[in-house]
């Protein structure tokens, strides 16, 4: 059996027990890759197929793609630093320790925020946005991981005034245009709008969501702002190429430093818990043959990018998990996650 008719088997195995009703996998090992689907937009009878333009919504995949790494970006250019604090370029910030947090605490989510944001998101966007800005923490900077969306979108925030450009913006010109990502973006039209896979029947909005963003903090500010958090819509082969950059190609965009940063520990001082600068660091959802130095991040909605810089392996899958309705919990896109990350990062970067 080849590789790829491997993988879709057990990618159809999955969406008979209805993990999602489709999915598209794009995986790339010592320089063999490809891009598979399966299934369909919904669990309909005749629904439109998935293909390899499919259009998912990345969900917190947002957070390193492109934010995180354009932050990382900005730094290897002197135009920031980790030990500048927030309020050299968000002077507004009027939260806990305000003198005291610092870009590294947005990069490796070391903020213990005592709020959730998900809890906020019947505000009106501008009370919204002053809610992050004023936000109270449990304890100082640095001393727990705490994962959050305020982080990110403080440092959406960090990126745009540092760069002087408006997020998507500097994404569009510092990473999707060179490499190519034509279907990567936050602002759906029409057209791409019927590429689009639905991610939920969301009681809060009354409708099905397809074609914007899932995350309803993330909706709220998109109304005043490109959001840090979430709101990325891309294909698996556009993420690939992205994928294929950070494995091969990332000498064009990121010193040895910075690369070495994503795939190492930033916080051994915090027991049980470790994070790579920008990226999520050897978590289990990255599979059982995982190594130190693998590095990703997932989205809410049932999306994940996975890359072993060392194996030279990474994949993209794309799924919308969440339809019709969320799930009480994500053991079950776990187990795709980590089954897919044992064959892309270990048995396929062995045979080929």
């Amino acid at each position: 059996m080849s590789i790829d008719a491997e993988l879709i088997d057990y990618l159809n195995a999955a969406i008979r027990r209805q993990v999602f009703p489709g999915c598209a996998l794009a995986w790339v090992s010592k320089g063999e890759s490809s891009v598979i689907t399966a299934g369909h937009r919904t669990y309909d009878d005749g629904d439109v197929p998935i293909s390899e333009n499919t259009l998912y919504d990345c969900a917190s995949i947002t957070k390193a793609i492109p934010v995180s790494n354009l932050a990382l970006w900005l730094i290897d250019r002197g135009k920031l630093r980790t030990d500048d604090r927030l309020i050299d370029f968000v002077p507004e910030y009027a939260g806990s320790f305000r003198d005291a947090v610092h870009i590294q605490h947005l990069l490796t989510h070391t903020l213990d925020f005592d709020f959730r944001l998900s809890g906020c998101k019947d505000l009106p966007p501008e009370e919204l946005l002053r809610t992050i800005l004023s936000v109270k923490m449990k304890c100082r900077p640095g001393e727990k991981f705490c994962y959050s969306n305020a982080s990110s979108i403080l440092l959406g925030l960090v990126v745009e005034r540092a760069s002087g450009k408006q997020l998507r913006t500097l994404a569009q010109e510092v990473f999707f245009d060179p490499l190519g990502m034509a279907d990567t973006t936050f602002l759906i039209d029409d057209d791409k709008r019927s590429r689009c896979v639905p991610t939920e029947i969301d009681p809060w909005r009354g409708r099905a969501v397809c074609g914007e963003v899932h995350d309803e903090s993330a909706y709220t500010l998109q109304k005043i702002m490109t959001p840090g958090s979430a709101g990325l819509f891309s294909t698996a082969g556009d993420l690939l190429k992205y994928i294929k950059m950070l494995i091969d190609g990332w000498e064009q965009f990121f010193s040895k430093e910075t690369a070495e940063s994503m795939q190492t520990n930033q916080i051994p001082h915090i027991g049980g818990a470790c994070t790579g600068l920008g990226w999520e660091l050897n978590q289990e959802y990255m599979g059982k043959k995982r190594s130190p130095s693998t590095f990703g991040k997932t989205g809410f909605t049932g999306c994940a990018v996975i890359i072993d810089r060392p194996r030279r392996s990474g994949f993209a899958l794309l799924s919308n998990y969440t339809w019709p309705k969320r799930k009480p919990n994500r053991d079950m896109i776990n187990e795709v996650r980590g089954w897919v990350a044992d064959i892309v990062l270990n048995q396929l970067s062995q045979r080929l």
